[in-house]
């Protein structure tokens, strides 16, 4: 008599990574947190990795500069290298306004991919007029927008237009990951956008 078998299994999904990048007001909080729900990842704010001195700078107003930055964007780094040591696929939010920024994350974690929320100055501001958040005054937005480097055709970035509802955005970055989204991910840089829909809520 034949002894029963079981089934083969397939390998294990590859754990994925992605930023989640724009200037202050952009989305990236309320966009990166229903993208995780719906994906089934782990979710990160950026702004949490912050040392205490920045936190600080920023309240007072001060723009930061990048020797304040370098130690948070490792902190970043380090988080998304214990995710790929994990085996769990995640998403964190991070400004990355330049790309020496960026790159600084590819070289902690070499797979990572970026979403950048693309909003004018004008459609950022008027968002940031309407919220208040624990540090970050909406007077640096002019200094996120001199610092802000957009990507360019050939870093893994995923463009998303900020101005659509926060729904269409998320529907948007899903379709540019692909079907397997929840799983087995991605491997090509991308460069996908959205029309602009209805005016979206107030994000975070």
């Amino acid at each position: 008599m034949s002894e029963d078998k079981l089934p083969e299994s397939g390998p294990a999904p590859r754990a994925q990574a992605l930023v989640i990048m724009g200037v202050s007001g952009s989305g990236k909080s309320t966009v990166g947190e229903m993208l995780a729900n719906r994906l089934g990842w782990t979710m990160a704010e950026g702004d949490r990795l912050h040392p205490p001195e920045n936190v600080e700078k920023m309240r007072r107003g001060v723009p930061l500069d990048d020797a304040d930055r370098r130690p948070w964007l490792d902190r970043i780094g380090a988080l998304l290298q214990a995710w790929a040591a994990e085996g769990r696929s995640g998403l964190v939010t991070c400004s990355a306004l330049k790309r020496a920024y960026r790159e600084r994350l590819l070289a902690a974690r070499p797979d990572v991919r970026f979403v950048y929320l693309k909003g004018s100055p004008a459609l950022i501001a008027a968002r940031l007029g309407g919220r208040h958040h624990e540090y970050m005054p909406a007077s640096l937005l002019e200094s996120q927008f001199d610092t802000l480097e957009e990507p360019l055709p050939g870093e893994p970035v995923i463009t998303i237009d900020a101005g659509g509802t926060p729904e269409a955005e998320v529907e948007a970055i899903v379709e540019a990951i692909g079907p397997k989204a929840g799983g087995a991910g991605f491997s090509q840089p991308f460069q996908a956008s959205n029309p602009t829909r209805e005016s979206a809520p107030r994000r975070r």
